[in-house]
């Protein structure tokens, strides 16, 4: 099978791993850079150009978008769908996914469990939108933030209204939440595969640090989770309409709840940590349910 891979820097731990484990089951793997790609539109043959040439049609496409550029990256992936190319991940769960206020909105319709949350651009008052989530201490978001970046912890309400006003000031959209105390700054991250978690960890925040991602310092180990935890990471991803995410969980006193669903979920904590091939699991996934116009979508949405 021919099989890209849309990343903007082919060094990355996991798309090297990706085309690693492609090309030992006898794949050709192609790293293009989304930014690099360029699309003509047409009735009847769309086409997606590469450094002066046009790209032939693979048998799938893996999106490995970052979060910065989702907007033109998901732009190719519709395009390389409009062509009938099956995408590991459709390019609307993508954009799903990304909207954190969406996504969450979208779990909660289902009755997936998440923490009491709480939305606002220029509340009419901030003491209601606090206590409307339990009161401090609590998380506040930015909607745009990533790996731990633009989140913060208030531990009194006085802290919390300063936040707020800061990130109204700059005319910012952001979440407040219910802070998990019971969690003890650790997540779980389940690796979904299709209909299964293929490999989980704990992510344990640094001292000091509520933040568990690792990029922050965080420490990783393997661990066993509860059946109820691996139904709640599937029917998350499902719901998301992704086939490979990164459920992100948090152990609470009411049970698990979902933080975030991760449409480029990295390899290398889940790898190391775990032991598992989880880059081999994707391509077999690849390998069972990859066909051509196998795609929900068809660049609509």
């Amino acid at each position: 099978m021919r099989i890209y891979i849309l990343s903007r820097n082919r060094r990355l731990y996991s798309t090297r791993r990706i085309v690693e484990a492609g090309e030992a089951r006898g794949h050709d793997m192609q790293v293009v850079d989304p930014l690099r790609c360029y699309v003509k539109l047409s009735a009847h043959r769309p086409e997606v150009h590469f450094k002066g040439k046009i790209l032939p049609s693979p048998d799938a496409v893996i999106p490995r978008i970052g979060a910065s550029v989702t907007f033109y990256g998901t732009a190719v992936l519709r395009q390389f769908e409009m062509m009938g190319v099956f995408p590991v991940n459709e390019s609307v769960a993508i954009s799903r996914s990304r909207d954190k206020l969406r996504s969450m909105q979208l779990l909660s319709r289902k009755g997936i469990g998440l923490p009491v949350t709480g939305f606002a651009y220029s509340p009419d008052d901030n003491e209601d939108l606090i206590n409307l989530v339990g009161g401090a201490p609590l998380v506040i978001k930015l909607l745009e933030g990533t790996q731990g970046k633009g989140v913060v912890l208030a531990e009194t309400n006085k802290a919390a209204e300063s936040v707020i006003d800061a990130f109204h000031g700059l005319k910012a959209y952001f979440l407040t939440q219910e802070f998990i105390k019971e969690a003890g700054g650790s997540d779980i991250r389940c690796f979904v595969v299709g209909d299964k978690v293929v490999a989980s960890m704990m992510r344990q925040a640094k001292e000091g640090e509520f933040r568990s991602n690792v990029h922050r310092g965080g420490q990783a180990r393997a661990i066993r989770i509860t059946p109820e935890e691996r139904s709640t990471a599937v029917r998350a991803a499902r719901i998301m309409g992704l086939n490979v995410a990164g459920v992100d969980i948090m152990r609470s006193n009411h049970g698990p709840v979902v933080l975030e669903v991760n449409s480029s979920p990295g390899l290398e904590g889940i790898e190391g940590s775990t032991g598992k091939d989880v880059a081999g699991t994707m391509i077999q996934f690849i390998e069972r349910t990859a066909v051509a116009g196998k795609t929900r979508t068809r660049g609509r949405g």
